[in-house]
Parts: C-alpha cells; sequence; structure tokens
C-alpha cells in the first residue's frame, strides 16, 4: 500500500508527530477567510466521519486518528488515519494512495489535482462533500484493515 513518507524535520522530528497544540488557535492563522472558513468546516466533516477529533501532527498538518506503521524494510512510525493542511496555493487532504473506489470517487470529487496519496483543492464548494465522506471512510477503512 502507498503511504505519505514525511522526511524528518531539522529537529528530527516527524512532520506528522503529534502534539497538543491548539487546531483552531492554527487555523485562525489561515490569512485567507474562505481558506479560513474552508477548514474549519473540513475539520469538523473529517471529525464526523472518522469519529476522531483533530489534533495537530507537527506545525501544519491537523490529523484524525492514528495508526502505527512497519514496512518491510524494517522502518514503522505513527500517522494520521486522515488528514489535512491548508498550504498557500490549496488545501491539501492526505488520505491511504489505495482505497476501495479510489479512481471512480476521485472522478466524481470535483475540481482537484492528486499526488501519491494527497489531494488538493481549493475551495470546498468545488468540490463534492459526499464523495469526500465516501473517500475519508474509504481510506481509514483500508488503513485500519491493513494495520489492524
Amino acid at each position: 500500500m502507498g503511504l505519505v513518507h514525511f522526511k524528518p524535520t531539522h529537529n528530527g522530528n516527524y512532520k506528522t508527530t503529534e502534539n497538543e497544540n491548539n487546531v483552531s488557535n492554527f487555523l485562525n492563522t489561515v490569512a485567507d477567510d474562505l481558506k479560513r472558513n474552508d477548514c474549519h468546516e473540513l475539520s469538523a466533516i473529517i471529525t464526523a466521519v472518522t469519529g476522531f477529533e483533530a489534533k495537530m501532527r507537527g506545525s501544519a498538518i491537523v490529523g484524525f486518528g492514528s495508526y502505527h506503521y512497519l514496512y518491510e524494510s524494517g522502518r514503522a512510525g505513527d500517522a494520521p488515519l486522515a488528514g489535512f493542511s491548508p498550504r498557500k496555493n490549496a488545501i491539501v487532504i492526505y488520505l491511504s494512495a489505495e482505497f476501495k473506489d479510489r479512481e471512480v470517487l476521485l472522478g466524481k470529487f470535483g475540481k482537484h489535482k492528486t499526488g501519491k496519496a494527497c489531494i488538493y483543492f481549493k475551495r470546498l464548494q468545488d468540490i463534492d462533500l459526499g464523495v469526500l465522506k465516501q473517500m475519508i471512510t474509504n481510506s481509514v477503512e483500508s488503513i485500519q484493515n491493513l494495520y489492524g
């Protein structure tokens, strides 16, 4: 299964390390009013779908739930089941790179771009929220089935 590989930051901590920083305070630092409101709404959506409260991961990722992964190489770590980050040009959602009906759902998702396990969009109004919820559900199920 393809997972996002986060590189260590300068102090050796991973960008996905959960911490006690306040999610709402972080989201309130988003300069663009529309993006800030979208991020607060997205946080509420992901909480409702996953049942996990939002937690900061590193300095710029909002994560939901957690799982421990172990690769055949021996590399191991913890990562959020789902997450997102407001970026300068888009909001990025972190889901599994492989989940049930991924390509079909992305085809119905709305205006977006994809990376290996990342989905980028500019505004919530540009995407289908029902499809987003199904992608989150399928991704979390996929990760939980793989990692328990």
